[in-house]
Order: C-alpha cells, then sequence, then structure tokens
C-alpha cells in the first residue's frame, strides 16, 4: 500500500454498530476515520465536503436504502456493505461493492474486506502499458492479528506460512507470527505470483527458495515437504 492512509467512512442507523466499526477501524495503521453517520442523509452532506476512499454502509436504513444511496452519487467511493439481512448480498454486489459483511462482524471477517481494498488499491497505483509513467511500487502489506494488535508484514519479507491446528504461523526474516486464521483464507488473499501451496500445511515464497527436490524445498535453514497433492503444480512453477 502507498504510505497515504485510505479514508473511510462509516454509516449505520446503529450506534452500537458504529461504535464496532469505528474500534475496528482505528485499529489498522492504514486506515483513518473522517466520520460516523448515523444515516444516510448525514452522509450525503458530510461527502459534499469530505470525499473519502472508503465507506462502510449499512443497507437497511430509515429514509433511505444504503443501495439506494449509493445510486445518488456520482463518483461513489469504494464501499462495503454491512447488514443483518443477508438478502440484500446479490443487491450489493451488483453495484460492484468490495465487499458485504454480514452482522455481527467479526474483527477476521473485517480484515479480510478491508485487505482486498489494499490490494486493490496497490494494483491500481501501478501503471501498466504506459512507459512515460514512473512505475509506483507500493509497500504490498498485509497485517496479521498478534497478540492483540495489528501487526504489519510485507509480503517480500515472508519465508514461508505453516498451518498449526486453528492458527497459521508466519515466518519472516525478521520475526515469526502466530495468528488465528485457516491456511485455506490466507492463501486467497496472496498474490499468485509470488506464493504456492506446496502442502495442506506449508505456502512457500517463491522468491525464497534456495533449492528444491521431488519432495523436498529449502528455504534458509528450513526444509520443507512438498506433498503429492501439490506436487505437479509445484514442478510445473519451479521448472
Amino acid at each position: 500500500m502507498p504510505d497515504k492512509k485510505i479514508v473511510c467512512l462509516a454509516v449505520d442507523d446503529e450506534p452500537p454498530a458504529l461504535e464496532v466499526l469505528k474500534k475496528y477501524i482505528t485499529s489498522v495503521q492504514s486506515l483513518e476515520l473522517a466520520a460516523t453517520c448515523e444515516d444516510a442523509v448525514e452522509a450525503i452532506n458530510f461527502l459534499q465536503t469530505h470525499p473519502v476512499d472508503l465507506m462502510f454502509l449499512d443497507i437497511k436504513m430509515p429514509e433511505l436504502l444504503g443501495t439506494d444511496f449509493v445510486r445518488t452519487l456520482k463518483n461513489p467511493p469504494k464501499v462495503i456493505f454491512t447488514t443483518a439481512y443477508r438478502k440484500y448480498a446479490v443487491e450489493g454486489f451488483e453495484l460492484d461493492a468490495v465487499d458485504f459483511l454480514l452482522k455481527p462482524i467479526s474483527f477476521d471477517r473485517f480484515l479480510k474486506a478491508v485487505n482486498k481494498v489494499m490490494h486493490a488499491s496497490l494494483n491500481a497505483s501501478t501503471p501498466i502499458n504506459n512507459e512515460n509513467d514512473h512505475k509506483k511500487e507500493g509497500d504490498g502489506s498485509i497485517y496479521f492479528r498478534s497478540d492483540r494488535r495489528m501487526v504489519k508484514v510485507l509480503l517480500d519479507d515472508i519465508l514461508y506460512i505453516e498451518s498449526v491446528k486453528d492458527y497459521v504461523k508466519v515466518v519472516t526474516v525478521t520475526q515469526t507470527i502466530l495468528t488465528k486464521r485457516p491456511i485455506s483464507s490466507l492463501e486467497e488473499d496472496l498474490p499468485k505470483e509470488k506464493f504456492i501451496r506446496i502442502h495442506r500445511s506449508f505456502i512457500v515464497s517463491l522468491n525464497k527458495i534456495e533449492s528444491y527436490t521431488y519432495d523436498l524445498i529449502w528455504i534458509g535453514k528450513s526444509e520443507l515437504p512438498v506433498s503429492r497433492m501439490y506436487r505437479h503444480e509445484v514442478e510445473n512453477v519451479l521448472k
């Protein structure tokens, strides 16, 4: 991600839901909470003088539904819909929403949605097919919850990731982080050109592989197994 923070607006007619969003947003270093609004009319007035990058928007609100509110905006920010009603999900995605969070919202699910925005912003900051533009590289980071803190990790610093029961162990060049998350969920958030699954319990950074055989990969002093399930794909990529 670029150094610039993602400016957020939270809109919900339920004060407890706003408090949850406020707590989550302020706990992520790359997010900045601009304001909270209790209805769409208040949000419209705010957006007229305060542009934002990302809006957490409840759908079922008095006076104006969140989905109808988005339709009134000429240049809407990125939107993550929040609601207690699953039936609104399809309509939300038809409006090109980044994600759809079903209440009560867990922090892990919130973070997954935010990571989508971060990855989209990273891709947008990298010009393609324009030789006259300077290529802007984002820091390519991802956040992990560990010891009640959000820890920022650069993707290029990750050596490998190991599944340990309900947790994953993220081994980097400088530290090891243990976070509660399924490895399959984390795999979805990692760029395919940089990481590869080699075993039901291991994902490795392609750039950090030092040597390999038919069934083993070495990264630094670590010897990691390649399972039969992933062997064919690993061989194709490494060749």
